[in-house]
């Protein structure tokens, strides 16, 4: 028989998501066509889901590590990276998942929370079968240079990284679902009755707390079927934690009828019937307070009662129990003489606990489908889509946060914390010039520079995005240009841009009425040219260049300065040289 366990810690993480690839597609007479790196592939998540074949959490105990597969990264040639397995674990039906506590570092106190079975805030309800949590969500894979690519920006030299999965603690604790839970005091008989009314062989011996697990067997009745639960005996102070009455009073919140058995053949003087039933509803009234039991679940102190008065072979057993019975009777209760040696009113327990559950299952989908027909159905799509805050008057938005902390010697810095300004860093590979200067402009455009300056930030301040190890710490200098050099030399314009991509040149067809244009455009500009060259012919300046047909330039373009002002035509130049050389 394999060993039961109902509470372990599991470490569980998901996969990590690939990183994107940085590529440019080659191809002959062709050498850059474009950006063509994939994207990296999601990573796997830890997913519970819960089995009707799983009856323990014996599995997670030994190895409460579990990770599940990463993405693979992208490639080039527009192949996309692939996506990691999901890692399934199947846990039994009734399983509930907190998220753990958080270690101190003291290992005494820590040890202590673990054995006070202290946990966090519930997570899940695994309470059908079919119902599934994911523990851990896989890494997103990072965008390649081809997702990246847009108009303004053609060719980026970078892609995004990867984020890594969610890694954290959670608590797995079993709550058996069972019809009918056997409740009564250590050596009552519980575990000789489900062994005489199911196929259920659990330990039996004549000493208190022989079962220290809960045991789960199948009865027959007819046509139908329903479960029954052996609960390891309960004393006086069970709800506070005495004996073993917290380990395993839990799993009397998901049964629907609940049998006292008790024993008439005790020879404790302080004990009889009815006390003994008036002490465990005791202790069941206590632990029902400090239960928050899911919708759709029945509070234990509505859920129907029978009295079993074992042990009724033996002759002052059964004397005692025809002495009980009519005043639990006037309790309004119901109550059944059984024996397990003799398998007397075996037969009229079966049915009658059968037909207790049949009523209270139908009382169970009843309720539950009143509840969905009251349920408010939120349609988040139907909904006007919301407007972010004023980022002038406030300096806020939805998807981020900026705080001025301060530590104890004075120091202080501007904290960013949001979902996208995280995401973002995580994605951003900060030996890349050019993804630096892409995470800048996606945070300018977010607006947590205007945020930074509302807030009182000067450049060379420290900001840090995120909180605890995973911040990214850096001096704020909201002017600083990030990114490669163009390649004629000029200071980059645009981040991502490159002039061989760029649609200019060769690269760019022209339509039929720019031919048109540009071709009168030329032929009028010919025109031009022989109208110049034909009146400089005509006007002597083309010559022969070994004849000096007039030394002293007389039929120049320019004046010439250097004649004497009474020589011939040359009056009124000389003239004009003389005024301009005495002025």
């Amino acid at each position: 028989m394999s060993e039961f366990v109902d509470r372990t810690t599991l470490h569980v993480k998901g996969g990590d998501g690939g990183n994107g690839a940085a590529s440019i597609r080659r191809e002959k007479f062709k050498p850059l066509a474009g950006p063509d790196g994939g994207n990296g592939g999601d990573g796997g998540s830890v997913i519970a889901v819960a089995d009707p074949n799983a009856t323990t959490l014996l599995d997670y105990s030994y190895m409460p590590h579990r990770t599940a597969q990463s993405g693979t990264m992208g490639q080039g040639d527009d192949k996309d990276g692939r996506k990691g397995a999901d890692m399934i674990l199947p846990v039994p039906v009734g399983t509930v998942v907190f998220e753990a506590l958080p270690k101190t570092g003291d290992a005494d106190a820590d040890a202590d929370a673990k054995q006070r079975h202290e946990h966090g805030r519930l997570l899940a309800d695994l309470r059908h079968a079919g119902d599934r949590y994911v523990l851990a969500q896989g890494g997103t894979g990072g965008l390649g240079n081809r997702a990246l690519s847009s108009k303004t920006r053609r060719a980026p030299g970078f892609a995004l990284l990867g984020e890594p999965g969610q890694e954290r603690d959670v608590v797995l604790e079993l709550k058996s679902i069972a019809d009918v839970a056997l409740v009564g005091y250590p050596s009552a008989g519980k575990s000789s009755l489900i062994a005489a009314m199911s196929a259920a062989r659990p330990k039996i011996a004549d000493y208190p707390f022989t079962t220290l697990v809960p045991n789960l067997g199948v009865v027959v009745a007819g046509d139908d079927r329903f479960t029954i639960a052996d609960v390891p005996g309960l004393i006086p102070g069970a709800a506070q934690g005495k004996g073993l009455g917290l380990e395993f009073l839990r799993h009397i919140e998901r049964t629907e009828v609940i049998a006292h058995v008790i024993d008439c053949a005790t020879f404790e003087p302080d004990r009889d019937p009815i006390s003994d039933y008036h002490a465990l509803e005791n202790e069941l009234g206590q632990y029902a307070e400090s239960l928050d039991l899911p919708i759709g679940t029945i509070p234990i102190a509505e859920r129907p009662r029978v009295i079993i008065l074992n042990k009724c072979d033996i002759p002052q057993a059964r004397e005692l129990a025809e002495f009980v019975k009519p005043q639990f009777e006037d309790m309004g209760l119901t109550v059944v003489c059984v024996s397990t040696a003799s398998h007397e009113g075996l037969k009229e327990l079966t049915f009658l606990l059968d037909s207790m559950v049949k009523e209270l299952k139908a009382r169970l989908a009843q309720q539950e489908q009143d509840h969905e027909e009251e349920r408010e159905v939120i349609r988040p799509l139907e909904d006007m889509p919301r407007r972010r805050q004023n980022g002038k008057a406030k300096g806020l938005g939805y998807d981020f946060q900026v705080e001025r902390r301060q530590d104890t010697s004075g120091n202080y810095w501007f904290e960013v914390t949001g979902a996208k300004p995280e995401q973002w860093v995580r994605q951003t590979n900060f030996d890349n010039d050019e993804a630096v200067g892409y995470l800048a402009d996606r945070l300018a455009k977010l607006g947590v520079e205007d945020a930074l300056r509302l807030r009182g930030a000067h450049v060379g301040d420290e900001v840090r995005i995120g909180t605890g190890d995973d911040a990214m710490s850096f001096e704020w200098d909201p002017t600083v240009a990030a990114g490669a050099e163009m390649l004629d030399g000029t200071p980059q314009s645009m981040r991502g841009t490159d002039i061989r991509l760029q649609d200019e040149g060769r690269a760019h067809r022209r339509t039929n009425a720019e031919r048109r244009r540009q071709y009168h455009e030329m032929m009028d500009a010919r025109a031009a040219v022989r109208a110049v060259m034909a009146k400089e012919r005509k006007e002597g300046h083309w010559a022969d260049p070994s004849v000096n047909d007039d030394p002293t330039d007389s039929k120049g373009l320019l004046p010439h300065y250097g004649a004497d002002a009474g020589e011939g035509d040359g009056d009124a130049e000389a003239q004009d040289s003389g005024d301009i050389r005495n002025a």
